[in-house]
């Protein structure tokens, strides 16, 4: 055997043995995970999550029907992206992302009515406006900001394709405020032949070949058609099993830790300190939970 047949045949034997090595490490894929992952659309925001992480592109595209500027490119882009506030309640957000202009945008998917209430949007702003300038920074700085829900509902209850929020001077027949905050909903409800409704459709669709834009299908058939797709998918269904298994059995805990403080409030024989410390709660808690009762 000559040195390049043997060179070739080395060669070979490597790539059958990566192959080995390959199939006997990658995992196998639980069909109930991919029955799953078969079901999800975009608007399941942990599908979407992946979906878009990464893929500013896709972000690109709905944004630009939905603010309608056809112009419009996104420079940073960032999913479940976590905003703090220093004294009171942090948000995560499905989607952030800025724009070559400055303008900022957090995207809400939510398929609960509860979860697009009007005063989450108004939380939403708010904290995006307290992380926006540094101290002694001048107003003019701030940036102007999107809020915007995509539904599964009509939450706004119109039979619009979209609402667009804007801060007005009532006794100016209207004008707007021009401070630069803007809160946008979109309605999953609507089956319209326009971008808006095309854009839903895609959102709410189960099948990548049916969608019509080329960027959301390419993303939605990579996580569901390839193999390599399929298993990240997999996996991150997987987090979120254990995850919400984690948050029951906290519940339950937190339920009996209840339970067994009222049952020790209503004796009325223990002190609020004992209490607090046979139960599990803190003083606070139980002090709440006393005059909860009351």
């Amino acid at each position: 055997m000559t040195k390049s047949m043997q060179s070739e045949a080395r060669k070979a034997v490597k790539a059958v043995a990566r192959k080995a090595r390959a199939s006997r490490s990658a995992p196998v894929m639980d069909p109930e995970c991919l029955a799953l992952l078969a079901d999800f659309r975009l608007m399941d925001d942990d599908f979407m999550s992946k979906c878009l992480e990464n893929a500013p592109e896709c972000i690109e595209l709905m944004l630009r029907i939905i603010i309608g500027k056809k112009d419009l490119k996104v420079v940073k882009s960032q999913t479940e992206y976590p905003i703090k506030s220093l004294q009171g309640r942090g948000v995560r957000f499905d989607v952030f992302a800025r724009d070559s202009k400055g303008r900022e945008y957090d995207i809400e998917i939510q398929r609960s009515d509860h979860g697009a209430e009007p005063r989450r949007a108004r939380y939403n702003s708010a904290l995006m406006d307290a992380n926006a300038l540094d101290s002694g920074e001048d107003f003019a700085k701030l940036r102007d900001t999107y809020v915007i829900f995509i539904t599964e509902n009509d939450v706004m209850g119109g039979g619009k394709e979209i609402y667009e929020i804007d801060r007005t001077i009532r006794q100016m027949r209207g004008k707007k405020f021009g401070d630069g905050s803007h809160i946008v909903y979109v309605n999953g409800a609507t089956r319209s032949e326009t971008e808006v409704g095309k854009l839903v459709h895609d959102l709410l669709c189960r099948d990548a070949a049916k969608m019509y834009f080329d960027v959301l299908k390419k993303r939605v058939s990579q996580f569901k058609n390839s193999e390599e797709g399929r298993r990240v998918m997999c996996k991150a269904v997987e987090k979120l099993v254990k995850r919400g298994e984690a948050r029951g059995e906290a519940r339950g805990k937190c339920e009996t830790m209840l339970a067994t403080a009222k049952r020790m409030l209503k004796d009325g024989i223990l002190a609020l300190k004992d209490i607090a410390r046979y139960s599990g709660l803190t003083l606070a808690q139980v002090k709440k939970l006393q005059a909860e009762m009351a």
